[in-house]
């Protein structure tokens, strides 16, 4: 898993496991300072959902979007497993590197 992905699955657990791209978006932006496009994020969830890592459920349709409804995604067990595996790998090979 990519550092980015990483990054949106973290932000998808800090927002209460479920948030749509934008928040997610704002959230990686507001803790890293990166500027981060939509794109990049919706992108990044697709790729995570067909991992099965994240999934997602439709909200209620607003005017403001004209009439389309927000995908609001959460990561799922798979998901916090790989973040897990990820954090684990990255110890390991960190442990007794100095930079």
């Amino acid at each position: 898993m990519g550092e980015f992905e990483q990054l949106v699955l973290l932000a998808l657990l800090r927002l209460d496991n479920r948030a749509y791209g934008m928040e997610v978006r704002e959230e990686i932006e507001r803790r890293t300072g990166r500027e981060v496009s939509y794109g990049a994020v919706y992108t990044a969830l697709d790729r995570l959902e067909r991992k099965a890592f994240v999934s997602h459920e439709l909200g209620e349709a607003t005017p403001e979007r004209g009439g389309r409804a927000k995908k609001f995604f959460r990561v799922e067990p798979a998901g916090r497993d790989a973040l897990r595996e990820v954090r684990r790998a990255l110890g390991v090979m960190w442990d007794g590197v100095s930079v």
